[in-house]
């Protein structure tokens, strides 16, 4: 009888070999996640704030909505001219905002909400639909008959002397600038980057052309809600590049110190 030696271990198992325990992600990682999770804001919503507005303010002013029909279904209707000043405003504003958005992109305060790529459609979105509006601007003046304007007079700058000229002229320069600006993020594949961005320095100076413009040119600009509308704009963009200009420089210090602390490291 042949005797078996016994085991001294344990015999080998069966089962799969358990598999490490999945650490969890770190808080930045999923933070960074959430925050490019956050939902785009769909047409359907923005179309229903802007019937909600409508609405209330029918509500709140009756009798703005009737003075407005009595003046375009008047002889001398000034319906082109409400058109030409309801449509600055909102190129103004979306200017503004094209230009907010645009200097918060690498702002972690505003990267909690919409989150990075959606902030940048945002901005993009916004640049499209002021460049739209701001071309209704223009265009919609070929139908006032109290300051008749020619296609010419429209689109070539300071070709025209009906109406305070350098201050017209400025924002139709503004209204090629914002052009420029927008094609070339279509066109960035091509241009390259550095281009790309050397182009985009331009939107500042269409803003402060609009600005001027909208000051000195804009018919509502001596009432009060109307300068501070266009002083608020200036303002806050303002801050805006300041608080990015002291971000920008205060990386660059932190950087030249990690590397001034690595040099004496190595020394």
């Amino acid at each position: 009888m042949i005797e078996t030696p016994e085991r001294t271990s344990a015999p080998p198992s069966v089962y799969a070999p358990a598999l490490p325990a999945r650490t969890a992600a770190p808080a930045s990682e999923i933070e960074e996640i959430a925050l490019t999770l956050a939902p785009t804001i769909t047409l359907i919503t923005v179309v229903t704030l802007l019937l909600a507005g409508g609405a209330a303010a029918v509500v709140l002013h009756p009798d703005w909505l009737s003075a407005w029909v009595n003046s375009i279904v008047a002889p001398d209707h000034k319906m082109f001219w409400y058109l030409a000043r309801a449509s600055g405003f909102v190129a103004l504003a979306l200017l503004w905002l094209s230009m907010a958005l645009g200097l918060m992109i690498t702002n972690k305060l505003a990267r909690a909400w919409p989150g990075g790529p959606t902030l940048n459609d945002l901005h993009e979105y916004a640049s499209l639909l002021g460049l739209g509006f701001t071309a209704l601007h223009a265009l919609v003046l070929l139908g006032d008959q109290y300051t008749p304007y020619s296609i010419t007079q429209v689109l070539v700058p300071f070709a025209s002397s009906n109406y305070r000229p350098l201050w017209v002229g400025l924002g139709q320069l503004g209204l090629y600038a914002s052009l420029i600006v927008t094609i070339s993020f279509y066109m960035r594949r091509w241009i390259g980057y550095r281009a790309w961005r050397t182009l985009h320095y331009l939107s500042f100076g269409t803003f402060v052309l609009a600005i001027g413009h909208s000051l000195f040119s804009g018919t509502d600009s001596t009432a009060a809600w109307a300068r501070d509308l266009y002083w608020g704009a200036a303002v806050s963009v303002v801050g805006l590049v300041a608080y990015r200009i002291v971000l920008a420089r205060s990386r660059t210090s932190i950087g030249d110190t990690a590397q001034e602390r690595a040099l004496e490291s190595r020394g």
